[in-house]
This record gives structure tokens, sequence and C-alpha cells, in this order.
């Protein structure tokens, strides 16, 4: 069996190199694209691409490091150009590209706000994410399809506390959805994924902790019911690999519930599960896009007016 072909954008840290690193553990080859390469990093950040290709042949897989800045069109095509060349298809589009933590403003209503940082913001982690898919789209069309996941954080339609980290959040789902709807006769789903509480490397310096040491995080909630980023990876992975996913297309789905479905774990064992532990700790439950919200999404004007459309 020939090896699954992924690419996943913003692949240097995060999420996105636990995504790279599990579609590794199954045998994937995946091209890790990102900035920040070990010649040149562009941001505080220690992170690298070629590191993250590094681990992901550890795991099993084989990791290419692309360099690209994904803003740029010319750049998303010429990281397709590269996977067209070297593999003649593309089966797994993850778009993670975000770089939006230093330019979050929490704490001030949108009238206070830096429209040069939202502006940067929606450029990086909406805009990127649409000129990849651009790009990415027809070689995953002519390799027969298979799956594009845009991560975004919550499964919900709940306000997320600023008004351009909201936009960025909410836009991804959305672009699931519109890519779900267009590329249905093409066998290419499209889902959005969040995390729960994550321990990134980022996160875990912020909170004064490593790794080993979390739990005494004294943010109460992140201590109780973080994950690490392996295990949306797995989350991931597990649809990648699923055969049914064209079910899936078009919805947004949590790690922590895709655990209970397929069964993965994260790195120590565990299943972290975000919507029980919000909903035992703050006496209700998380109110997820279900399907009475997906009846307002499809079956509209251009559904009715142009179903054949494209």
């Amino acid at each position: 069996m020939e090896r699954l072909v992924a690419l996943v954008a913003g692949a240097t840290r995060g999420a996105g190199r636990g995504i790279s690193l599990a579609l590794g553990e199954r045998g994937a080859t995946v091209y890790c694209v990102g900035r920040s390469t070990r010649e040149r990093l562009v941001s505080e950040r220690p992170e690298t691409i070629e590191e993250s290709a590094e681990l992901v042949t550890a795991r099993g897989g084989k990791g290419i490091a692309v360099q690209a800045d994904l803003t740029r069109p010319s750049e998303a095509e010429s990281a397709i150009d590269i996977v067209r060349e070297r593999e003649g298809r593309l089966d797994v589009l993850v778009n993670d590209v975000w770089g939006g933590d230093d330019l979050t403003e929490f704490g001030k209503p949108f009238w206070e706000l830096d429209p040069d940082l939202g502006k940067m913001m929606m450029e990086r982690a909406i805009f990127s994410h649409i000129v990849t898919a651009r790009a990415a789209a027809p070689l995953m069309i002519a390799s027969g399809g298979r799956l594009i996941v845009e991560i975004t954080d919550g499964n919900t339609a709940w306000y997320r506390g600023n008004l351009y980290y909201d936009l960025v959040k909410s836009s991804v789902i959305r672009l699931a959805l519109a890519y779900a709807r267009e590329l249905r006769n093409k066998k290419i789903a499209a889902v959005a994924v969040t995390p729960g509480f994550l321990r990134s490397e980022a996160m875990l310096e912020r909170m004064g902790v490593t790794e080993e040491t979390y739990r005494e995080a004294e943010d109460v909630h992140f201590a109780a019911s973080s994950e690490t980023p392996l295990y949306v990876g797995r989350a991931v992975a597990a649809l990648a690999f699923d055969a049914d996913v064209m079910k899936k297309s078009g919805r947004v789905y949590a790690s922590w519930d895709l655990a209970d479905e397929y069964g993965f774990t994260d790195v120590d064992g565990s299943q972290p599960h975000w919507g029980r532990y919000f909903e035992k700790t703050f006496g209700y439950p998380l109110k997820t896009c279900d399907e009475k919200f997906y009846e307002y999404c499809f079956g509209g004007f251009v559904d009715t007016i142009f179903g054949d459309w494209p």
C-alpha cells in the first residue's frame, strides 16, 4: 500500500507539529510547511520545520521540511508544486497556520483593538488557509480525493472573547463547510477540528511548567484537563485513515469526541475530555454545533437553485 501523502501547513510547533507526528505514526509522508528554519527563525520560538520533519521520520513516517510563507499565494503554489513533482499526488491537507498569539489583545473591547494587528491575524490565519487550499485542491482532485482539515478553537458558535480571534476561529469552521460544499462531488471531505486546552510548547512556557510538571500549573483547568498536541494529531490521523470520512464532511469535530469514537489516547494513555470536564466544572454542557445547527448551513438558495454546481 502506498504511503498516504499529507501537507501540514503550520507544522513548526503546537498542533501542527502534533498532527505531523501523528500522521507519521501511521506511516504517512508528511510535508512539514512553515516559515522558521534552522538557518532563519522568524519568531522568538526555537522550533523549526526541519525538527518537525525529523520527528515525523523518527516515528515511522517520512518527514520533509518545506519553507514557505503561506500568506503569499506564490509560495503556497510553490510548496504544492514540490509535492506534485516528488509524489505526484496529495491526499491530506491540514491548515494550521495561526501565528496570532502575539497579535491577540484579550481583555480589550473591539473599539480599543489595534486594527493593524487584527488585519495581520486574519491574513495569517484565514487568508493563508484559503490560498493554500486553493493551491492544493487541483492536485487533490487529480489524486482521487481524501481530506482537508481546518484547525480551529472550539466546536461551538460561542463568542471567543476577542473580536479578531473570534472572526478567525469561526471563519475557519466556515471554510471547512464551504470546501465541503464545493468538493462534495470530488471525493474530498473537509472538516474543522478543535483541540482542547492545548499543552503546546508556548503554553507550557507561559504557564511556567514543563510537560512533566504541567499538573503543578496555577491554572487549575490547564493542570486538570489539558492535552498534548499529539492528541489532536491523532484525531486528525484517525480521520485521514477513515475510509468513510466523507460522511463527516462539512462539520466541526473535537479531539475529545473523536477519541471516544476512534479509541486513540494521548501520550500518557489518557483520554482528556474537555467537554465532560467543562460540564462537571461549570455545571452546564458545551453547546456544540449539532445537527440542528447544520440544518441552517445547507439547503439554502445556492443548493436549491444551483444544486449541481460545481
